[in-house]
């Protein structure tokens, strides 16, 4: 996307339709995925497809589902979070494609593996090394790396998972390589202290998401949309900036662009922040810079000034006015979409209303929602 900054504001609408790569879209606005517990033995809600349906009804162009994990023993903290494997799983989750499609929305699942940040009472150890940080409680001695086989097999999972999306008909897959889960622990540094050729250089802890990628583009149609998830934070540090420059980003991302990743999606918690000095680009602007793949941005919109976790629990949701900024930067063409997630738990009309300039009638975030799928 290419825009001139001297034609005038707002050239450029979040209403707009979108071409980003493979993925053609009805506007800018996409879901963002949120981890919701409501399917038993992982198994997807039977409420599930009508849930992600009224998003589509209410004009959101992309849902990416709540985390789903691929097929491995370890890949999930919650037996309630939803599979992506099994006759039963997939089953749901195609009920949930046809509804979203049937309503003129798109929808590709977010693959996922929790590596260390799964229940060590249930699950086994699968992280990338014995990093300095312990999770629920495990002594060091607890944690192993995974051998080069593991590694191996959790790569065919996502892969098989990917295989599994275009058979029941999603319009792509997002793989979740950030928040300090498994991905993201083999990128970053504090938990990725192989000797082996997965760690020792930027460029190198990346080598296990780019197989991934690469597994996936492989095993899939060309043109299928891979989505990859990435960011600075983790649930378990909010301050951590594993990419503290440009050129660091850059050598991190390369080798998942050149595995065949369409579009990457930026994760912070504050999409208005700048992400390095000297720039006012935020963490998507620096990634489309680096790489040259279109972006999706993300992080409190509509939540400027407030804390996250604090708006999270005071109920507050996107406010309309704060979109003057999010426009502003879409129009520069530092991303090309803007991921929402707990505004459309509330108000899944929100697209819409924004649209008809009915910013009035929109409902807003109330936490009490988060509670069931509705």
């Amino acid at each position: 996307m290419s825009l001139d900054p001297t034609a005038g504001p707002f050239t450029t609408s979040l209403h707009d339709p979108a071409r980003v790569g493979p993925l053609e879209l009805r506007n800018r606005f996409v879901m963002a995925p949120m981890t919701r517990e409501f399917s038993p033995g992982g198994i997807p809600s039977e409420r599930a497809a009508s849930y992600y349906a009224r998003r589509a009804r209410g004009g959101v162009g992309l849902i990416v589902t709540e985390g789903t994990v691929v097929n491995h023993p370890a890949a999930a903290a919650s037996a309630n979070v939803p599979r992506f494997h099994g006759e039963q799983a997939l089953a749901r989750w195609k009920l949930v494609v046809d509804a979203v499609h049937a309503e003129g929305g798109k929808i590709v699942p977010q693959l996922w593996h929790v590596g260390l940040d799964r229940n060590p009472r249930t699950s086994p150890t699968t992280a990338p090394n014995i990093g300095p940080h312990v999770w629920f409680g495990e002594s060091r001695a607890e944690q192993r790396p995974m051998t080069h086989d593991e590694i191996e097999d959790v790569v065919r999972a996502f892969g098989q998972a990917a295989v599994d999306a275009e058979t029941l008909g999603f319009d792509g897959v997002e793989v979740h390589g950030g928040h300090g889960y498994l991905v993201d622990q083999f990128l970053w540094e504090r938990t990725n202290v192989r000797t082996d050729g997965y760690a020792g250089s930027v460029a190198a802890r990346s080598r296990f998401a780019a197989e991934i990628v690469e597994e996936i583009r492989r095993r899939v149609s060309p043109d299928f949309p891979i989505i990859f998830r990435f960011s600075q934070w983790k649930t378990i540090d909010f301050e951590a900036r594993p990419y503290d420059s440009p050129e660091t980003l850059e050598k991190a991302l390369a080798p998942i662009a050149e595995a065949g990743a369409d579009l990457l999606h930026a994760s912070t918690r504050r999409f208005w922040l700048p992400e390095f000095d000297d720039s006012d680009l935020n963490l998507a602007g620096w990634a489309k810079k680096v790489t040259g793949l279109p972006t999706i941005t993300v992080g409190s919109i509509g939540l400027e000034g407030s804390d996250f976790v604090g708006a999270l629990l005071a109920g507050e949701g996107a406010r309309p006015a704060s979109l003057t900024r999010l426009e502003e930067m879409l129009c520069r063409g530092d991303f090309d979409l803007v991921a929402l997630g707990r505004a459309f738990i509330s108000d899944p009309d929100l697209v819409t209303k924004l649209g008809a300039g009915n910013d009035e009638a929109r409902t807003p975030f109330d936490a009490h929602d988060l509670m069931s799928l509705i």
